[in-house]
């Protein structure tokens, strides 16, 4: 259904070896280029929320979702660690215009299939549906620390952001599929 995410042709930094470092008990740690903020950057609140991102996209794979929705989400588990490398490896470009178009066109193929919203969704469901909720909410909290980041640092590219504004939108879209197979009316918010 959907081509296989661009995959970087350089080779990341260094693997880890060796797990507890202890390099951070001072309340700071490191980038690829060897140096080192403080843990409380904006950078490594981007960092940390892109990767809780992943591990949610994560969870939702594990809670069972149709083959067709997995195959759009697998690739995007490789993309999150591509814009995280891309943070803590400045100098890189592992996040591309194609991810973005990527989204683009999972998402215009998937809300095809969808009737226009008329009420607000409420976020429950199954466990994949309200795990969707859960990924969508994350992501939205990952965009927000992003551009913090953004706004205290021109050199961080815009379209880091712009890719999660957009699967915030895919991982709405996806819940609402999986909503409408649990049944075909989804929980709306009623004043």
């Amino acid at each position: 259904m959907f081509g296989a995410q661009q995959q970087a042709t350089e080779p990341m930094g260094n693997r880890l070896s060796k797990i507890v470092t202890r390099t951070g008990d001072t309340g700071t740690s490191g980038l690829a280029d060897g140096s080192r903020l403080p843990k409380h950057h904006p950078r490594f609140a981007a960092m940390g929320d892109i990767d809780e991102l992943n591990s949610q996209v994560g969870v939702l794979l594990a809670a069972g979702v149709p083959h067709d929705l997995a195959r759009v989400l697998e690739p995007i588990q490789h993309a999150l660690f591509n814009l995280g490398g891309q943070l803590a490896m400045p100098e890189m470009e592992l996040l591309t215009a194609d991810h973005v178009a990527t989204l683009d066109k999972a998402t215009e193929t998937l809300n095809a299939d969808l009737p226009p919203l008329k009420e607000f969704v409420l976020p429950r469901g199954r466990p994949a549906t309200a795990q969707a909720h859960v990924a969508r909410a994350v992501c939205r909290r990952a965009e927000r620390s992003l551009w913090a980041l953004i706004d205290s640092d021109d050199s961080v590219p815009t379209l880091l952001a712009q890719y999660l504004n957009r699967l915030s939108d895919l991982l709405f879209i996806c819940a609402r599929h999986l909503a409408r197979g649990d049944n075909p009316s989804e929980a709306t918010w009623e004043a």
